[in-house]
């Protein structure tokens, strides 16, 4: 019987076992163990030898009869930003550009919806205030001449108007 085959057989599903495996530990005899799942609970963090990239630290849970304090406190975080917290960093940075860009487009539509409205307003005063006869038409669709309160009225609003869009 050829043993060769069969090693390196042996072999290349080993590889491909760890190959897809994401976490590795030293159990309790010492032995390495790889898998796609975490190790089981209460496997010392110093035993964990390999984690998903995603992962974070293992979380400790203590018994019920146990106080809080008897868990160890996790260690904190390095001061220097790691490139996820960078790229998450730019991220934020880029959105708050397009809101900070959004608002100025905004501001500035408001602001030529205010000129142009300034502006008819300034046309419709000049044109009350001539003297030149005005009509509209009523809710019967029939034209009306604007007497001179209606007038003044009109003069009024426009005013108004006037006084929050012409700055």
């Amino acid at each position: 019987m050829n043993l060769k085959p069969l090693l390196l057989a042996v072999v290349a599903l080993t590889l491909a076992a760890t190959a897809h495996a994401q976490w590795k530990w030293k159990d309790a005899k010492g032995n390495v163990q790889y898998s796609d799942r975490p190790p089981p609970a209460g496997t010392p963090d110093k035993d964990i030898l390999q984690r998903p990239a995603a992962a974070s630290r293992s979380v400790t849970v203590v018994p019920a009869d146990q106080p809080a304090s008897a868990a160890s406190a996790p260690k904190p975080a390095a001061s220097a930003p790691g490139k996820a917290e960078q790229e998450a960093a730019a991220r934020q940075k880029q959105e708050q550009d397009r809101e900070n860009a959004k608002q100025k487009e905004e501001e500035r539509k408001l602001a030529e919806q205010r000129r142009e409205n300034c502006l008819r307003a300034q046309a419709n005063l000049r044109e009350l205030q001539s003297g030149v006869r005005i009509t509209r038409t009523n809710e019967k669709g029939e034209r009306v001449f604007m007497d001179d309160a209606q007038r003044q009225a009109e003069a009024d609003r426009i005013r108004t108007i006037m006084t929050s869009d012409c700055r």
